[in-house]
Protein backbone atom coordinates (compact mmCIF):
# COMPACT_ATOMS: atom_id res chain seq x y z
CA UNK A 1 0.00 0.00 0.00
CA UNK A 2 1.18 3.51 -0.82
CA UNK A 3 2.52 5.45 2.17
CA UNK A 4 -0.01 8.21 1.44
CA UNK A 5 -3.24 6.21 1.59
CA UNK A 6 -6.57 7.74 2.57
CA UNK A 7 -10.16 6.69 3.07
CA UNK A 8 -12.01 8.21 0.15
CA UNK A 9 -15.35 8.05 -1.61
CA UNK A 10 -15.51 6.90 -5.21
CA UNK A 11 -18.61 8.97 -5.91
CA UNK A 12 -18.53 12.40 -7.52
CA UNK A 13 -19.50 15.17 -5.12
CA UNK A 14 -22.55 16.22 -7.13
CA UNK A 15 -24.28 15.89 -10.49
CA UNK A 16 -22.77 17.54 -13.53
CA UNK A 17 -24.44 20.56 -15.06
CA UNK A 18 -23.63 21.96 -18.50
CA UNK A 19 -23.47 25.36 -20.14
CA UNK A 20 -22.63 26.41 -23.66
CA UNK A 21 -19.52 28.59 -23.44
CA UNK A 22 -18.16 30.06 -26.67
CA UNK A 23 -20.01 27.43 -28.65
CA UNK A 24 -18.82 24.41 -26.69
CA UNK A 25 -20.29 22.43 -23.80
CA UNK A 26 -18.62 22.93 -20.46
CA UNK A 27 -19.28 20.67 -17.46
CA UNK A 28 -19.33 21.77 -13.84
CA UNK A 29 -20.67 20.95 -10.39
CA UNK A 30 -22.79 23.60 -8.67
CA UNK A 31 -24.21 22.58 -5.28
CA UNK A 32 -25.56 24.68 -2.42
CA UNK A 33 -26.52 28.30 -1.95
CA UNK A 34 -24.90 31.55 -0.93
CA UNK A 35 -21.59 33.15 -1.83
CA UNK A 36 -19.52 30.86 -4.06
CA UNK A 37 -16.48 28.74 -3.26
CA UNK A 38 -14.72 27.86 -6.51
CA UNK A 39 -12.61 24.69 -6.65
CA UNK A 40 -10.33 24.59 -9.68
CA UNK A 41 -8.38 21.54 -10.77
CA UNK A 42 -5.30 21.38 -12.96
CA UNK A 43 -3.54 18.66 -14.98
CA UNK A 44 -4.42 15.82 -15.73
CA UNK A 45 -7.45 15.83 -13.45
CA UNK A 46 -11.03 17.18 -13.32
CA UNK A 47 -13.59 18.32 -10.77
CA UNK A 48 -13.55 14.70 -9.57
CA UNK A 49 -10.31 15.53 -7.76
CA UNK A 50 -12.26 17.62 -5.23
CA UNK A 51 -14.98 15.09 -4.36
CA UNK A 52 -13.67 14.25 -0.89
CA UNK A 53 -12.66 17.83 -0.10
CA UNK A 54 -15.90 19.58 -1.07
CA UNK A 55 -17.99 17.52 1.34
CA UNK A 56 -16.33 19.38 4.23
CA UNK A 57 -17.71 22.66 2.88
CA UNK A 58 -21.39 21.70 2.74
CA UNK A 59 -23.54 24.51 4.08
CA UNK A 60 -20.82 27.14 3.80
CA UNK A 61 -21.72 28.46 0.37
CA UNK A 62 -22.34 27.61 -3.24
CA UNK A 63 -19.77 24.96 -4.14
CA UNK A 64 -18.62 25.11 -7.76
CA UNK A 65 -16.05 22.95 -9.57
CA UNK A 66 -15.61 23.09 -13.34
CA UNK A 67 -13.97 20.66 -15.75
CA UNK A 68 -11.48 22.38 -18.04
CA UNK A 69 -12.11 21.91 -21.76
CA UNK A 70 -11.23 18.45 -22.99
CA UNK A 71 -11.02 17.19 -19.40
CA UNK A 72 -13.57 15.54 -17.15
CA UNK A 73 -16.95 15.81 -18.88
CA UNK A 74 -16.29 19.03 -20.78
CA UNK A 75 -16.34 18.85 -24.55
CA UNK A 76 -13.31 18.03 -26.63
CA UNK A 77 -12.31 20.85 -28.96
CA UNK A 78 -12.16 20.00 -32.63
CA UNK A 79 -8.65 19.20 -33.96
CA UNK A 80 -9.39 21.60 -36.82
CA UNK A 81 -9.04 24.43 -34.30
CA UNK A 82 -5.32 23.66 -34.22
CA UNK A 83 -2.74 22.30 -31.76
CA UNK A 84 -2.99 25.39 -29.52
CA UNK A 85 -6.71 24.94 -28.88
CA UNK A 86 -6.05 23.88 -25.27
CA UNK A 87 -3.44 26.56 -24.57
CA UNK A 88 -3.57 28.64 -21.40
CA UNK A 89 -5.28 31.52 -23.19
CA UNK A 90 -7.92 29.26 -24.72
CA UNK A 91 -8.63 27.35 -21.50
CA UNK A 92 -8.83 30.67 -19.64
CA UNK A 93 -11.32 32.00 -22.21
CA UNK A 94 -13.67 29.09 -21.56
CA UNK A 95 -13.22 28.88 -17.80
CA UNK A 96 -13.53 32.59 -17.10
CA UNK A 97 -16.47 32.63 -19.52
CA UNK A 98 -18.16 29.96 -17.44
CA UNK A 99 -17.49 31.86 -14.23
CA UNK A 100 -19.00 34.97 -15.81
CA UNK A 101 -22.08 32.99 -16.82
CA UNK A 102 -22.50 31.62 -13.29
CA UNK A 103 -22.95 35.13 -11.84
CA UNK A 104 -20.52 34.67 -8.96
CA UNK A 105 -21.09 37.99 -7.21
CA UNK A 106 -18.57 39.87 -5.09
CA UNK A 107 -17.68 37.45 -2.26
CA UNK A 108 -15.79 34.74 -4.14
CA UNK A 109 -13.49 32.28 -2.39
CA UNK A 110 -11.07 30.45 -4.68
CA UNK A 111 -9.59 27.02 -3.92
CA UNK A 112 -6.74 26.30 -6.33
CA UNK A 113 -4.35 23.54 -7.34
CA UNK A 114 -1.70 22.88 -9.98
CA UNK A 115 -2.28 24.65 -13.32
CA UNK A 116 -5.75 25.52 -12.11
CA UNK A 117 -4.06 28.00 -9.80
CA UNK A 118 -2.95 30.12 -12.74
CA UNK A 119 -6.54 30.58 -13.89
CA UNK A 120 -7.66 31.41 -10.37
CA UNK A 121 -4.82 33.72 -9.42
CA UNK A 122 -5.16 35.55 -12.74
CA UNK A 123 -8.93 35.94 -12.29
CA UNK A 124 -8.38 37.26 -8.78
CA UNK A 125 -5.81 39.77 -10.05
CA UNK A 126 -8.34 40.99 -12.61
CA UNK A 127 -11.25 41.11 -10.12
CA UNK A 128 -9.57 42.21 -6.92
CA UNK A 129 -12.68 43.75 -5.39
CA UNK A 130 -14.66 40.51 -5.81
CA UNK A 131 -12.31 38.14 -3.96
CA UNK A 132 -13.11 37.26 -0.36
CA UNK A 133 -10.28 34.75 0.06
CA UNK A 134 -7.90 32.36 -1.69
CA UNK A 135 -6.90 28.86 -0.55
CA UNK A 136 -4.17 27.21 -2.58
CA UNK A 137 -1.95 24.15 -2.61
CA UNK A 138 0.81 22.84 -4.90
CA UNK A 139 0.27 25.93 -7.02
CA UNK A 140 2.14 28.07 -9.53
CA UNK A 141 2.86 31.08 -7.35
CA UNK A 142 5.42 32.65 -9.70
CA UNK A 143 7.03 31.97 -13.11
CA UNK A 144 8.73 28.58 -12.94
CA UNK A 145 12.34 27.53 -13.23
CA UNK A 146 13.51 24.03 -14.10
CA UNK A 147 15.28 23.97 -10.73
CA UNK A 148 11.92 24.31 -8.93
CA UNK A 149 11.11 20.69 -9.74
CA UNK A 150 12.47 17.50 -8.14
CA UNK A 151 15.78 16.41 -9.66
CA UNK A 152 14.35 13.48 -11.61
CA UNK A 153 11.82 15.83 -13.23
CA UNK A 154 14.49 18.41 -14.04
CA UNK A 155 16.23 15.90 -16.29
CA UNK A 156 12.97 15.10 -18.06
CA UNK A 157 12.26 18.79 -18.63
CA UNK A 158 15.74 19.41 -20.03
CA UNK A 159 15.36 16.54 -22.49
CA UNK A 160 11.81 17.41 -23.53
CA UNK A 161 11.25 18.13 -27.23
CA UNK A 162 8.15 19.02 -29.28
CA UNK A 163 8.47 15.64 -30.97
CA UNK A 164 8.57 13.90 -27.61
CA UNK A 165 5.46 15.71 -26.46
CA UNK A 166 3.60 14.69 -29.60
CA UNK A 167 4.70 11.09 -29.12
CA UNK A 168 3.36 11.17 -25.55
CA UNK A 169 -0.17 11.46 -26.96
CA UNK A 170 0.03 7.76 -27.78
CA UNK A 171 0.47 6.76 -24.13
CA UNK A 172 -0.84 7.61 -20.68
CA UNK A 173 2.42 7.60 -18.77
CA UNK A 174 1.78 10.99 -17.19
CA UNK A 175 -1.66 10.10 -15.88
CA UNK A 176 -0.80 6.53 -14.89
CA UNK A 177 2.52 7.29 -13.24
CA UNK A 178 2.11 10.76 -11.82
CA UNK A 179 -1.55 10.82 -10.76
CA UNK A 180 -2.62 7.19 -10.41
CA UNK A 181 0.72 6.32 -8.85
CA UNK A 182 -0.13 8.59 -5.92
CA UNK A 183 -1.88 5.86 -3.94
CA UNK A 184 -3.87 2.66 -4.44
CA UNK A 185 -6.91 3.79 -6.42
CA UNK A 186 -10.03 1.68 -6.86
CA UNK A 187 -11.10 0.57 -10.32
CA UNK A 188 -13.96 3.10 -10.18
CA UNK A 189 -11.60 5.96 -9.38
CA UNK A 190 -9.17 4.95 -12.10
CA UNK A 191 -12.01 4.80 -14.61
CA UNK A 192 -13.08 8.35 -13.74
CA UNK A 193 -9.60 9.75 -14.29
CA UNK A 194 -8.89 7.73 -17.44
CA UNK A 195 -12.25 8.35 -19.13
CA UNK A 196 -11.42 11.63 -20.95
CA UNK A 197 -8.15 10.22 -22.29
CA UNK A 198 -8.96 6.68 -23.38
CA UNK A 199 -8.44 7.37 -27.07
CA UNK A 200 -4.79 7.83 -28.13
CA UNK A 201 -3.94 10.99 -29.99
CA UNK A 202 -5.87 14.23 -29.99
CA UNK A 203 -8.14 13.38 -27.06
CA UNK A 204 -5.02 13.52 -24.88
CA UNK A 205 -3.80 16.91 -26.12
CA UNK A 206 -5.17 18.83 -23.10
CA UNK A 207 -2.48 17.19 -20.95
CA UNK A 208 0.41 18.72 -22.93
CA UNK A 209 -0.97 22.16 -23.81
CA UNK A 210 -0.93 24.33 -20.69
CA UNK A 211 1.88 26.74 -21.67
CA UNK A 212 3.54 26.52 -18.26
CA UNK A 213 5.69 29.64 -17.68
CA UNK A 214 9.04 27.83 -17.56
CA UNK A 215 12.35 29.72 -17.72
CA UNK A 216 10.55 32.82 -19.02
CA UNK A 217 8.77 31.04 -21.88
CA UNK A 218 6.14 31.44 -23.21
CA UNK A 219 6.44 35.15 -22.50
CA UNK A 220 2.69 35.74 -22.20
CA UNK A 221 2.11 33.18 -19.44
CA UNK A 222 5.35 34.17 -17.69
CA UNK A 223 4.08 37.75 -17.56
CA UNK A 224 0.67 36.65 -16.27
CA UNK A 225 2.29 34.64 -13.47
CA UNK A 226 4.71 37.46 -12.63
CA UNK A 227 1.86 39.99 -12.49
CA UNK A 228 -0.37 38.01 -10.18
CA UNK A 229 2.58 36.96 -8.01
CA UNK A 230 3.52 40.61 -7.54
CA UNK A 231 -0.05 41.51 -6.58
CA UNK A 232 -0.47 38.58 -4.18
CA UNK A 233 2.79 39.53 -2.52
CA UNK A 234 1.28 42.90 -1.62
CA UNK A 235 -2.43 42.16 -1.28
CA UNK A 236 -4.22 41.82 2.04
CA UNK A 237 -6.81 39.44 0.58
CA UNK A 238 -7.05 36.56 3.11
CA UNK A 239 -5.06 33.51 2.01
CA UNK A 240 -4.68 29.92 3.11
CA UNK A 241 -1.53 28.10 2.04
CA UNK A 242 -1.90 24.33 2.37
CA UNK A 243 1.62 23.03 2.15
CA UNK A 244 2.25 19.43 1.13
CA UNK A 245 5.12 17.67 2.86
CA UNK A 246 7.28 16.58 1.08
CA UNK A 247 5.29 18.05 -1.79
CA UNK A 248 6.26 18.28 -5.43
CA UNK A 249 5.84 21.82 -6.76
CA UNK A 250 5.35 24.32 -3.94
CA UNK A 251 8.73 23.81 -2.27
CA UNK A 252 12.15 25.47 -1.99
CA UNK A 253 12.17 28.74 -4.00
CA UNK A 254 8.45 28.75 -4.72
CA UNK A 255 7.59 28.11 -1.08
CA UNK A 256 9.97 30.88 -0.06
CA UNK A 257 7.99 33.24 -2.29
CA UNK A 258 4.56 32.08 -1.14
CA UNK A 259 5.27 32.11 2.59
CA UNK A 260 5.94 35.87 2.48
CA UNK A 261 2.47 36.74 1.15
CA UNK A 262 0.59 38.90 3.67
CA UNK A 263 -2.57 38.01 5.62
CA UNK A 264 -1.93 34.31 5.19
CA UNK A 265 -2.54 31.23 7.30
CA UNK A 266 -0.43 28.13 6.66
CA UNK A 267 -1.33 24.48 7.24
CA UNK A 268 0.90 21.48 6.44
CA UNK A 269 -0.37 18.05 5.42
CA UNK A 270 1.58 14.95 4.47
CA UNK A 271 1.65 14.10 0.79
CA UNK A 272 3.05 14.79 -2.63
CA UNK A 273 1.30 16.74 -5.36
CA UNK A 274 -2.27 15.37 -5.23
CA UNK A 275 -3.05 15.87 -1.55
CA UNK A 276 -6.78 15.95 -2.34
CA UNK A 277 -6.39 12.20 -2.90
CA UNK A 278 -4.02 11.37 -0.06
CA UNK A 279 -5.17 13.77 2.68
CA UNK A 280 -8.67 14.90 1.65
CA UNK A 281 -10.02 15.27 5.17
CA UNK A 282 -7.09 17.38 6.35
CA UNK A 283 -7.33 19.55 3.24
CA UNK A 284 -11.11 19.86 3.49
CA UNK A 285 -11.11 20.72 7.19
CA UNK A 286 -8.40 23.34 6.70
CA UNK A 287 -10.43 25.01 3.96
CA UNK A 288 -13.63 24.78 6.01
CA UNK A 289 -11.93 26.48 8.96
CA UNK A 290 -10.60 29.17 6.64
CA UNK A 291 -14.06 29.82 5.20
CA UNK A 292 -15.66 29.93 8.66
CA UNK A 293 -13.12 32.53 9.66
CA UNK A 294 -14.21 34.68 6.72
CA UNK A 295 -17.95 34.07 6.77
CA UNK A 296 -18.69 33.12 10.35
Amino acid sequence: MNQFQAKTSEQSFGPKKYLDIHGHRMAYIDVGEGAPIIFQHGNPTSSYLWRNVMRHLRGQGRLIAADLMGMGDSQKLEPALGPSRYSFNEQRKYLHGLWDALDLGNEVILVLHDTGSMFGFDWANQHRDRVQGIAYMESIVAPLLVSDFPEYVQEQLKQMTPEGLEASLQGLDFLEGFLLGTRDFSSVEKAHYRAPFLNPGEDRRPMISFDLPLEGQPEHTAKIAADYSHWLGQSDVPKLLIRAEPGYLLRNRLYDIAKTWPNQTEVTVKGGHYIQETAPDEVGMAIANFVRGLRG
